[in-house]
């Protein structure tokens, strides 16, 4: 199938998982997630007018931002080292990895001297599982107070990871878990005002994180395959 056939495909699944939990197809954006691709195949990607990209590892990012970073709008999906911070901050209009106080303290630095807002998703481990990177949920509305002091992040959803399970229903508590974090922070009302975004649903279980509430699908595999 060509890039063209994959991107219709997902979404038309999109719309369906729209239509099955009564949402609206425009409140669900997806991210065409490259981290495996090549830049031949991410500029074909938006060639075709996927423009949210994302990316995990800066040293395999940096060729095709370099490149081609004024023709879309780049998302750090993967877990971020304090001290590769700078590298990230200023290149990537979303974090989507804040899960400690350590990377807020080097977003910030960098962000200050940037004089720039970074838009940041708090990823929470909601499965428990000790592979999975993100604060525990108990977790989650102290760590997000702390941040009240940070100015220079805007902090505009949370974020998690499902297991890897071929029965994709499994990971429908995981997602549901992460919306009902989300509405208990914003009954809190720990932010200046309410948070929206969850990003949340890859490949395999995209579906399942739409019905659930997600506001961004991160789309790798089904779209552009793994070249690596």
């Amino acid at each position: 199938m060509s890039i063209a056939d994959k991107k219709s495909e997902v979404e038309q699944m999109m719309i369906e998982a729209c239509k099955r939990s009564n949402r609206q197809i425009d409140d669900v954006n997806m991210i065409a997630v490259t981290k495996y691709a090549s830049l031949e195949t991410t500029k074909s990607v938006l060639d075709h007018h996927m423009l949210h990209i994302g990316e995990s590892r800066w040293q395999d990012a940096k060729s095709k931002w370099e490149q081609l970073a004024d023709r879309g709008t780049w998302h750090f999906i993967g877990h971020l080292q304090s001290n590769k911070a700078k590298d990230v901050v200023g290149k990537f209009d979303y974090i989507h990895s804040l899960d400690r106080i350590s990377l807020a303290d080097a977003i910030e630095k960098r962000a200050a001297q940037l004089d720039i807002t970074v838009n940041c998703f708090v990823q929470v481990n909601v499965s428990g599982e000790a592979a999975k990177q993100g604060i525990a949920p108990e977790q989650c509305a102290e760590f997000c107070q702390s941040l009240l002091a940070y100015r220079h992040l805007n902090i505009c959803g949370l974020m998690t990871m499902a297991p890897l399970d071929e029965n994709t229903e499994n990971s429908r508590d995981v997602f549901r878990g992460l919306r009902q974090l989300r509405d208990e922070l914003n009954q809190k009302a720990i932010f200046n005002q309410p948070i929206h975004h969850l990003s949340m649903g890859m490949s395999n279980d995209f579906q399942v994180a739409i019905e659930e509430g997600a506001t961004w699908v991160r789309i790798g595999t089904r779209l552009v395959g793994k070249e690596e």
